[in-house]
Parts: structure tokens; sequence; C-alpha cells
């Protein structure tokens, strides 16, 4: 189907007006202004035990005072973890200190670190905080690059309904003016903190190539990893590792697309492919696509048409910066 505007405001609105029927609960953009479990998110990596075994910990904030802890074996996901089906805990802070308990043992937080212990009470290993970054976070646009946006209200120019915070963020809820085939996508978004939501409702955007499929986004830290979550395809493939980070941490999506193709009779004669890149780790190698149709939600419809970079508005107030294409 043709690109249409119409059709995308409207599409925009109708979501918009979905979303805003949602029960409001807190909700954080700047890491300065958050609650009192914000500073105990996050991930730590440490060794436990006689033979020093690695481990890697997400702590997760659920408002309130609760905890959830996800630990891995080997090192945190894209950073060691060895696939075995990893340990889940809640906790609770009291004061200074969180506390996590298992079948396996208990974990105390307290003073930036994570200290282990057996079902027995014996201190077996601690784990130090940690902080990871992407390799491509505040990647230069190559030359050939089209700047979609830098910050600059001159770069709003480049998005219809588009929208800017007053340091220099764009906003979601937006579409680029231009449309296109074959390109690189890089891109750098940052999740709300939104400790007492709950899955789609838990800081829930999603970035969609030509218009047509959806790169998903949502504050999935610590979770399985599915299509409908944190780089999953939406309703296509779920990531092959689960690379979100905390939310209010600055992240990366680095994407390939290769458009479909058509013959002259516009017949579909290839389907379109994508790699992703989050946070600089392969989370989908050269995927086929679903030529016939558009990923959930989609405002753009099959096509030959080139299409443009939609930023999805799911009510949820998420950041955007250093947005740039590469046309192939």
């Amino acid at each position: 189907m043709p690109l249409s505007f119409s059709r995308l405001l409207t599409f925009a609105l109708l979501m918009t007006l979905a979303s805003s029927l949602l029960a409001q609960s807190p909700r954080y953009t700047d890491p300065e202004k958050t609650d009192a479990d914000f500073a105990w998110q996050g991930e730590y990596v440490g060794q436990v035990g006689e033979d020093r075994q690695r481990l890697g910990m997400q702590v997760i904030a659920q408002g309130q005072g609760r905890f959830q802890a996800v630990v891995y074996f080997g090192g945190l996901p894209g950073d060691g973890w060895d696939r075995q089906e990893p340990i889940r805990a809640t906790g609770q802070r009291e004061d200074e200190r969180v506390t996590f308990k298992a079948q396996q043992g208990s974990t105390v937080l307290e003073n930036g670190a994570a200290t282990l212990y057996d079902p027995q009470g014996k201190r077996i290993g601690q784990l130090s905080k940690v902080t990871r970054s992407s390799p491509t976070l505040g990647a230069e646009p190559p030359d050939g690059a089209i700047v979609l946006f830098d910050g600059t209200p001159a770069s709003l120019e480049n998005w219809h309904n588009g929208r800017m915070t007053d340091d220099g963020l764009l906003m979601e809820g937006t579409t680029s003016k231009q449309t296109f085939g074959d390109h690189q996508l890089h891109l750098e978004f940052r999740l709300a903190y939104q400790p007492e939501d709950r899955g789609q409702r838990r800081s829930n955007s999603g970035v969609y190539v030509q218009g047509r499929y959806e790169v998903q986004i949502l504050d999935s830290f610590g979770l399985e990893g599915k299509h409908d979550e944190c780089g999953g395809i939406y309703s296509v493939r779920d990531p092959d590792v689960n690379m979100c980070l905390p939310p209010l941490v600055w992240q990366t999506f680095d994407i390939d697309f290769t458009a479909a193709r058509y013959d002259d009779q516009g017949n579909l004669t290839d389907d379109p492919r994508m790699t992703v890149r989050h946070n600089g780790i392969v989370i989908h190698q050269d995927v086929v696509l679903p030529g016939q149709r558009s990923t959930t939600a989609a405002p753009v419809g099959p096509g030959p048409e080139p299409g443009p970079v939609y930023l999805q508005n799911h009510g949820c107030p998420l950041r955007f910066r250093n947005i740039w294409v590469v046309p192939k």
C-alpha cells in the first residue's frame, strides 16, 4: 500500500488515545529524578564458591521496595552467560539493604555489592555492580549518511509530528518524512523507568523499519527475551539473546535492512531481510521477514515503495537521539 501521511497520522492518534486510557503509574525520564529503589537496580558480576564460578545478576526494581533478581551462570547476557536456565528470586528493600531468597540460598544487596550465601547461611562470594554501555553509543554518521535527528531544532523538521524535549531529545510518536529502500539505520533510545508497570505497559515503543517491520522497544531488562520484548521482531522472531539494559541507560539499535523485491507486474519475488545489533550484539542475523504482510500494528502495508522510520507512541515517555540512515 502506498505511504499515506493521513493514514500514519490516524494510526498515531488512535494509539495515543488507547494508551491514554491506561491507568497512570510512576514514570521517570530523568536519571536524576527517580524513586528510592532506582539506585539498587542494575547489573552485578563476580565469582562464587570454591571453584570461583562466574555469575552475573540483573536486579529489577518493581516498585515500593520490591525487586526481582535474575542470576546467570557464566556471566551476563551477551557477556559470558552459558545459556543455562537462570535462577530467579524476589526481594524486598529494608532501609539500606535488599534481601533475596531462593531455594539455592540468599543474596544481600548493600553498598553497591551483592553477597551470596548458601542454604546454610555460609558466605560463598560477592558480585560487584557494573555499568555496561553499547560500543556503538554515540557513533558518528559515516560519509553518505542522512542524519534524521541530532538534537538540533533543524533536525526536528525531518519528522512528521516531531516533538523534542528541552534538553534536545526526540520524543516517541513520530515518522520520518524521508523514506528508504535498502538501508542501515542507527538510533539510540532511553527507556523510561516505570517500576510499578509490568509487561507491555513498561516503557513500550518500537521502531518500524519502512513503517512495516517492528523491532520492539520495551523495558524487558531481566526478562526471557521474546518477540514482543526489547529487540524482538514483533510477531516474527525472538531475539537470540535479551540484550536489554536497565531503564534510563542509553541503548542502541543498529539495523541492516534489505527491502522486498517485486517484478514489473508487482509480484513479490524476494522477501525482505534484516540483521539487528542491540547494544553491539547481533540478536538477528539476516532474518527473512514476511514480505506478504507487515508486522502487527504497522502503519504501512507491504509493497514495493520505500518506507519511513516510524517511532511508535504507546503512551510511554521514551527518548531518542543520534538517528541516522545510510541508504544502500
